[in-house]
């Protein structure tokens, strides 16, 4: 018996002496040296090219690994020390001696004697269980070694068996799961979970934003449960929403491999790991593991000034239609974010009225706390006479692609203080509304400023008893889409009169289908039906439209289609061209309204060969595998031949999302008087009136009248000169991206496209029997994308741009020579030339540099894009009949 009880506690005795120094992460013997050879490096190109052709560098060394201290307590938390030997840094490709800008320069040279000290500088970490419980480095080294020293440590961090974990390493706290097969050990990081601090910003809606793609993959390679290699790659990949070809990517990777395991110092007898790093140098301190940014000074960077008076003459009003405007203009949109108040200051207010206005769009639109203090002490709105600039500075804020919360308390306040122009204080109102939108659209609703100025606006609103401050505020509602104003717009559309309830119904027009309840099915449906009381043509077919694009019912449908032969003789001419469309070009409701077709009731020849001239066309721009883009031109007649509203929208988007990107408006009304035709029911009492309303990129501008009454329309016919009425001009920053990306050697990406819109001229011209009220638009775009690793002394990055210049024109031809009369409409793109250039660089402070450049350019053909077949009928009898007018009746 007592033989059987030594024998088992020499088992015992044995098992112990066999799992004792056993750990759950990676386990270092004592008295060992372990010497890796070790490699960082980051690639920067195209998407889809090869590495073996990217810019980029590496940082390769030695790596000395060695285990200082265990805590006699638990084996499986360990201080380990990592030195980094040899630093030597070089292209990632290898190239010609005369493109290679490291060549015959030491590391010394290249990054600095106390940078090559700090980077060799050993750093501690506290291993527990495989997962570093803390890093130990020096508290002031720079933070560009202090990350090369993080993304290391990292890589040390790791668990022996499969499972899910958040883990915090040099990306932060992320989602991190393992796969372990036999001595091979997958660690996977999803990076879009990491919690860190995000540097950067993206642009308000998805198509003009950047799509991301990040992946991180670290394989290891064990022996006797100890890290023999180790290969970590992240992929950072970054594409335009609307040309996916037009984008970057950047590779980081890592490399760790076990050379030799050499004799090693014994370990260091302590309780407590504090104990361990006092002794060994009282300099180190526990630091974050998360990287922290790294801020590279340009020296010979230009000033602010000067760099304005470098581009001065790019931004003169005549050359703003070209893309080296819109290149300027996003330049010095860059430089403005660097720049302190007073350097903003200066330059605005030493600059002439000519350039002062596009100064003005690109203060505004760098989006900084000094750039907006700049200039909401510029400008003063109490005095009438900088109009102009007031109101470029507003539209720079309504486009604003990130705005801010103190942009909107900012206006807020503006608004409620004295104003010395009504259009302005409208302006504002206008502006504020898609303030709100935007920063709701970024879960923004319940901040105090955007609180503020909804409650502002709707209550304003059921106090006004002015229409014109009733239709100011519809206006900001139309621009903040909210849900609670739907009640309120449903009350205006319904009960409102002329121009209120058309606004009211337009705004109900722009929210998606999804916010349109039963109740505002019911309230269009009778506003349609004009079951309590008679409304204007041009709000019972927006109440149509509107029933018609949100997932129709049956009935609703075979309703509509039943009162087409009912209505005033335009209407139904319209009612039919808007059925025909949605059928045609396979709407959403084209399925229900080809149902109720199938009802004779519905569907007969009576009812589809109303004659008339109104008309409602969708066609497609471009069709491709990132975005389509499709057009729409629907035009309404009174019933004496008279325009009364045509409405051109054209629209952006993918399998998601899409983008109002134009609305033009021209409506007209109570002209009949002037021909002495008869008004059509319930539009008798109508004052003579003509405007235009625009939506540009999803912001409704401030509609733009052109007269108002019989008088003022004399007035301006007799001293109109033919030169165009501007309703917006000025330079957009249509998509504003940053992102700043974490990995041991830290990259940045920005992508900015500068726009040069919108001369939306609207004239009319004049002569014989013709009279043509034209509008068109000029735009020039310019895609600046640029890549950039994020270290002091190289600069290694591609930039990428695109440029491209067009115009879409709108002619309107009406002859009066004969009763109805006849019109003929025209839109027509011209050829736009279309330039990429892609630039991948390398460079040096020393001013070595090396440059790769490719480039293209094209020419995409004009195109006269087709409406109606009536139209184009109409079209051959006013140029036919055009050349035998001898006289008429101007």
């Amino acid at each position: 018996m007592i033989l059987l009880t030594v024998l088992f506690l020499c088992i015992i005795s044995t098992y112990s002496a066999s799992v004792k120094g056993h750990t759950t992460g990676p386990s270092l013997n004592n008295d060992k040296l372990y010497k890796f050879a070790y490699s960082a490096e980051v690639y920067v190109d195209q998407v889809k090219a090869s590495l073996q052709k990217s810019a980029g560098y590496r940082i390769s060394s030695g790596v000395d690994v060695n285990l200082l201290w265990r805590n006699p307590d638990n084996d499986d938390d360990q201080l380990v020390k990592i030195t980094m030997k040899d630093v030597q840094v070089e292209n990632v490709n290898e190239r010609p001696a005369d493109k290679n800008i490291f060549k015959g320069k030491s590391t010394e040279k290249i990054i600095g004697k106390e940078y090559l000290e700090a980077l060799q500088r050993p750093i501690m970490v506290e291993l527990v269980r495989g997962k570093i419980k803390t890093f130990y480095s020096y508290q002031n080294e720079p933070g560009f070694t202090q990350n090369i020293k993080r993304g290391l440590a990292s890589l040390f961090q790791l668990q022996l068996h499969s499972g899910s974990s958040r883990e915090v390493d040099i990306s932060g706290k992320c989602d991190t799961t393992y796969h372990v097969r036999q001595d091979q050990v997958t660690k996977i990081k999803d990076l879009d979970s990491c919690e860190i601090e995000k540097k950067g910003f993206t642009s308000h809606n998805k198509i003009l934003d950047i799509s991301t793609k990040a992946t991180s993959a670290t394989v290891y390679v064990l022996e006797d449960s100890f890290i023999k290699s180790i290969k970590a790659e992240e992929n950072f990949v970054f594409a335009l929403n609307y040309r996916r070809k037009t984008g970057a990517k950047i590779v980081s990777k890592q490399r760790l491999e076990l050379k030799s395991v050499q004799a090693g110092t014994g370990l260091i007898a302590a309780k407590q790991v504090a104990g361990v790093i006092k002794t060994l140098d009282p300099n180190y301190v526990a630091i974050a593991l998360e990287a922290e940014p790294v801020k590279s000074e340009c020296k010979k960077c230009p000033s602010l000034s000067e760099h304005w008076k470098n581009i001065r003459e790019q931004m003169h009003p005549d050359k703003l239609s070209k893309p080296d405007a819109a290149k300027s203009f996003l330049s010095f949109i860059q430089n403005i974010r660097k720049a302190t108040k007073e350097e903003i200051l200066k330059i605005i207010k030493s600059e002439n009225k000519e350039l002062l206005p596009q100064v003005v769009d690109a203060v505004t639109s760098a989006q900084t706390p000094e750039s907006l203090e700049a200039m909401l002490e510029f400008l003063d709105f109490k005095d009438a006479s900088t109009f102009i600039l007031q109101e470029r500075f507003l539209y720079a804020c309504g486009f604003a692609s990130h705005p801010s919360e103190t942009l909107l308390k900012s206006l807020t306040e503006k608004f409620k203080g004295d104003v010395a122009s009504q259009e302005i204080r409208e302006t504002l109102v206008i502006v504020m509304g898609a303030l709100i939108r935007k920063l709701c659209d970024r879960d923004g609703c319940k901040l105090p400023a955007v609180v503020e100025a909804k409650r502002l606006i709707l209550n304003r609103l059921e106090k006004a008893s002015k229409d014109d401050n009733v239709q100011m505020y519809l206006l900001a509602l139309k621009n903040a889409l909210l849900p609670e104003a739907i009640p309120v717009l449903l009350k205006y559309a319904e009960s409102g009169e002329g121009p209120i309830s058309s606004l009211a119904a337009t705004a109900l027009q722009r929210y998606d289908p999804s916010f349109l309840t039963k109740e505002v099915k019911e309230t269009m449906n009778r506003i349609y039906h004009q079951t309590r009381k008679i409304h204007e043509k041009t709000v019972r077919t927006t109440a149509a439209a509107i029933l018609l694009n949100s997932n129709p019912s049956y009935m609703e449908v075979k309703n509509i289609l039943l009162s087409i032969g009912e209505l005033p003789m335009e209407m139904n001419k319209y009612m039919l061209s808007m059925i025909q469309d949605i059928l045609r070009f396979e709407m959403p409701s084209s399925k229900t309204v080809r149902q109720v077709l199938k009802d004779m009731r519905a569907h007969n020849y009576d009812r589809f060969s109303k004659m008339g001239s109104s008309s409602a066309y969708t066609g497609y721009i471009t069709r491709g595998p990132d975005v389509s883009s499709t057009y729409s031109l629907d035009i309404l007649y009174s019933g004496s031949g008279i325009l009364r509203r045509s409405n051109m929208n054209i629209r952006v988007f993918d399998r998601s999302t899409d983008l109002h990107a134009i609305q033009v408006v021209l409506e007209a009304q109570g002209l009949e008087s002037i021909i002495a035709a008869t008004p059509d029911e319930g539009e008798e009492n109508l004052d003579s009136f003509a405007g235009m309303s625009a939506i540009l990129f999803g912001f409704q501008l401030r509609p733009v009248t052109f007269f108002q009454g019989y008088g003022d329309l004399m007035s301006k016919m007799l001293s109109a000169t033919g030169d165009p009425m501007n309703v917006v001009k000025g330079l957009v920053l249509l998509t504003d991206f940053l992102q700043v990306l974490t990995a041991a050697l830290r990259a940045v990406f920005v992508c900015v496209v500068g726009l040069f819109v919108i001369q939306f001229p609207l004239f009319f011209m004049c002569f014989e029997t013709i009279v043509m009220p034209n509008f068109f638009c000029r735009v020039a775009m310019f895609v600046a994308g640029n890549t950039e690793v994020d270290s002091f002394f190289v600069k290694t990055g591609m930039e990428t741009t695109l440029e491209t210049e067009t115009a879409l024109d709108f002619i309107s031809t009406v002859q009066f020579s004969q009763y109805p009369f006849l019109v003929c409409m025209q839109m027509d793109r011209v050829d736009s030339p279309f330039r990429t250039h892609m630039t991948k660089y390398e460079s040096l402070p020393s001013g070595r540099r090396y440059t790769a450049r490719r480039g293209k350019a094209a020419t995409l053909a004009g195109n006269e894009y087709p409406l109606h077949q009536e139209n184009s009928n109409m079209c051959k009898k006013v140029f036919g009949a055009k050349s035998d007018s001898a006289g008429g009746w101007f």
